[in-house]
């Protein structure tokens, strides 16, 4: 996102902090797309997404007057805001199917051709990040974000302890932003 959209979610959001429906209204029309897939890609299912992702706005509403502006992305906020719902209500269901097995079941929301082709750009350029990191920071960050894997079952799974495997995390997160930003 350009930092002109940053500044425009971070308007959206304080004037949210004051009640402004208007400002909630394009708050949603700039977001639900990118929160809706992050909810897909923990819950696997559309309505089960759908259902976190009102969760998730009615959270912002509450919410928005604890957001700060600290030079992160906005989005970096929502976002974590959607992955925790949605994870939340993962763990509340009783276990289906195994959770990493995500890829078959992505169901893409629906987008405009230019938000296909920017989400396609998007998306590729986080392959290529990823791929640049070591084999196991990888596995742990696509395990913690794009599994739903807390950080105590991931340390067990890398048997390392838990604050080696937030370390790992951390910096593999620092590794793919400054990727990202060249």
């Amino acid at each position: 996102m350009t930092s002109d959209k940053l500044t425009a979610l971070e308007g959206l959001i304080s004037q949210i902090a004051l009640g402004n429906r208007s400002a909630f209204s394009q708050l949603y029309d700039a977001t639900s797309a990118k929160l809706l897939a992050v909810c897909l890609r923990v819950l696997k299912e559309r309505a089960a997404a759908e259902d976190a992702m009102q969760e998730v706005y009615v959270k912002v509403w509450k919410n928005a007057d604890r957001y700060q502006v600290t030079g992160h992305s906005p989005m970096t906020w929502l976002i974590t805001i959607a992955r925790n719902t949605a994870i939340d209500r993962l763990r509340a269901q009783k276990p289906v199917s195994d959770i990493a097995d995500y890829n078959d079941r992505i169901a893409a929301p629906t987008l405009t051709p230019e938000q296909s082709v920017i989400a396609a750009s998007d998306a590729s350029r986080v392959v290529q990040c990823l791929n640049t990191l070591d084999d196991d920071r990888r596995d742990a960050i696509t395990g913690a974000y794009l599994d739903g894997k807390s950080y105590k079952e991931l340390s067990a799974q890398f048997t390392v302890p838990l604050n080696t495997m937030r370390t790992w995390l951390r910096r593999g997160l620092a590794a793919l932003k400054e990727c990202m930003a060249q």
